[in-house]
């Protein structure tokens, strides 16, 4: 793993067992105590996930805020100009076919707006938004990320940072601590209540170590973290969304809002047709009957015999206590309660289409 690149707290995870995978191009703890104990922690208690892969970037208006929202909507086809200054929303990033660039998180901060985007679209996000927006995209170079996700996270993060506990979900704000300036939305992706922060890198290490030693708090990996996002029903961009998904074969038509749809973004004309006339085909969850998980590029039949779909991401659920996994159907076969056969190992084996999330979230309203 010599190429690839490390985490700031890459020694703090190695000093706590974790074991170390590529992810990325960056080398990522995938464990340390084991992904069913540290799934049903977090869902239990609080998890604290490194996520300092992910870019982080500001984009800082030449002008004024409004002028950079409207060219912020041109390649998004959410609303930005509507996001109230301390909040944060989920955005999309699409291409002129209507695809998936990439799934992100955007905050106004008043004078400036603050992006997520994931670690695997970095370069080419970075690229892009340059490409439209010039120099008023700053990427930050100098900060991690960490998430404390679950129901102890509040009381966990309120010890060092007080001012948390009157968050709502999706509220972002800036506290001054010990540790450096914080940069902190209530937000996360594991359906959990939770928080996302950025740390200055000289205070992460202690940041950590403080939440760390936190009776309630624990080290979580990538493979927990996996689980429990796709028992949230939740997308992981490169597998179960790209650049030829749309937003709306992916079931996000809720991120659109209202005053979006009428165009003036990358992608409108697909778009707009499906939100009208349906996908030909949608994002759904599936429950594999028994015990064995149907796993990523799992093949569905219809109980006929006739092919109408895949598995994009599947595992096993510790907290619903079953395989679960989500994909693509074809619409025609995409009703809640339909049976479908999916092929493992050469045998055909029933699952059912059912809603998702398959756990309830605990967003802090």
């Amino acid at each position: 793993m010599t190429d690839l690149q490390r985490l700031p707290l890459h020694d703090l995870h190695v000093e706590h067992g974790g074991r170390m995978v590529p992810f990325a191009g960056w080398e990522m703890p995938v464990q340390f105590q084991g992904v069913m104990a540290e799934h049903l922690h977090t869902r239990a208690k609080a998890g604290l996930f490194d996520v300092s892969h992910m870019g982080q970037v500001l984009i800082r208006p030449a002008t004024d805020m409004a002028t950079l929202a409207a060219a912020l909507e041109l390649l998004m086809p959410v609303s930005v100009a509507a996001l109230p200054e301390g909040r944060q929303r989920y955005g999309l990033l699409t291409n002129e076919a209507g695809g998936i660039r990439d799934d992100l998180m955007f905050a106004n901060r008043g004078d400036h707006f603050y992006v997520v985007v994931n670690a695997g679209c970095k370069e080419a996000d970075i690229a892009h938004l340059t490409a439209h927006l010039g120099d008023q995209v700053c990427p930050v170079t100098d900060r991690a990320l960490l998430a404390l996700q679950g129901p102890q996270a509040v009381d966990a993060l309120s010890v060092l940072v007080p001012a948390v506990a009157t968050m709502r979900f999706m509220d972002v704000i800036t506290a001054d601590t010990v540790y450096g300036p914080l940069w902190i939305s209530r937000s996360g992706y594991t359906g959990e209540d939770g928080f996302e922060i950025s740390v200055p890198f000289g205070g992460a290490d202690g940041l950590a170590r403080a939440l760390l030693a936190m009776e309630d708090v624990a080290p979580i990996g990538l493979g927990a973290r996996d689980s429990l996002r796709l028992e949230a029903g939740l997308c992981l961009y490169g597998h179960d969304i790209d650049e030829a998904t749309s937003p709306i074969e992916a079931g996000l038509n809720w991120a659109i809002q209202k005053s979006r749809r009428t165009g003036g973004f990358a992608g409108d004309e697909r778009i707009l047709r499906e939100l009208a006339d349906g996908p030909e085909r949608r994002r759904v969850g599936l429950l594999p009957e028994g015990r064995a998980p149907m796993r990523e590029g799992t093949q569905l039949f219809a109980e006929d015999g006739t092919p109408v779909g895949i598995v994009t991401s599947g595992g096993f659920g510790p907290s619903v206590g079953a395989p679960v996994a989500m994909g693509y159907v074809a619409a025609s076969h995409a009703t809640t309660g339909t049976t479908l056969l999916g092929e493992v190992r050469g045998k055909r084996l029933p699952l059912t289409i059912a809603p998702m999330p398959f756990i309830p979230p605990s967003y802090k309203r």
